[in-house]
């Protein structure tokens, strides 16, 4: 996939609009050869922070006190792992979670190990440059599992049906997504850039949108809830 370094850029600015001050310190596990570690590595140093890197998160565990970060990010069953033991073994303002499904008890698991911190559910393929949208938990801990939120700053999202019909809320549909942060294609596969990059009927003149092939819907209060994949 050819992600510019301008959807870079637009990721950085996306980031530090929504976690301002956060990005002073981060602490970095994830592995060059997934997206994410784009956001934790390179992020933080284009906006003057700092990152410490450890093998993963599990290996924090072994510490003798527990790291502090502004903030650190992981997949949802590693961070539930580090919280069943004593105490947890990294503590900080922002936890990000992404990569699969958010369950609600982990959630709750994080407000009572760390109260106080803001806590982020964060989905989008790296056709979108690592994050297109996001649910941030408030105060009260959910009893069900987070939506993945609503489109982020310069993200279009679009629920749409096999004839690229907008869906209203309730009704499924396939996830498409636009904006600043759209990948040009995939690196010498004109045929298959073509059938997922599709011209965005609902943008900006020129505007292109891409098919993730993602099952969701709106909800009636403006946000994502992810169904699972069209091809399932």
């Amino acid at each position: 996939v050819v992600v510019t370094h301008c959807s870079i850029a637009h990721l950085a600015a996306r980031a530090t609009e929504r976690f301002a001050g956060r990005l002073e310190h981060v602490i970095a596990s994830t592995s060059i050869n997934f997206d994410v570690s784009v956001f934790e590595l390179l992020v933080p140093l284009l906006v003057g922070g700092t990152v410490e890197l450890v093998p993963d998160l599990p290996a924090l565990a072994d510490a003798a006190e527990p790291r502090r970060a502004g903030l650190v990010s992981g997949v949802p069953s590693v961070l539930a792992r580090m919280l069943t033991g004593g105490g947890p073994a990294v503590t900080a303002d922002t936890v990000v979670l992404a990569g699969e499904a958010l369950p609600a008890q982990t959630v709750q698991d994080l407000r009572r190990a760390m109260p106080g911190c803001e806590i982020a559910n964060l989905y989008g393929p790296t056709k979108a440059t690592v994050y297109a949208t996001g649910w941030f938990a408030g105060d009260d801990a959910p009893d069900q599992a987070p939506p993945i939120g609503r489109p982020l700053a310069r993200t279009h999202a679009y629920v749409l049906d096999g004839k690229l019909r907008l869906q209203p809320a309730g009704v499924p549909g396939e996830l498409y997504l636009g904006g600043d942060g759209l990948a040009r294609g995939y690196l010498g596969r004109p045929g298959l850039t073509a059938s997922r990059f599709l011209p965005d009927p609902f943008g900006a003149p020129g505007g292109r949108m891409y098919r993730t092939g993602d099952l969701v819907r709106w909800t009636a209060d403006g946000e994502l809830e992810y169904l699972g994949r069209t091809d399932e």
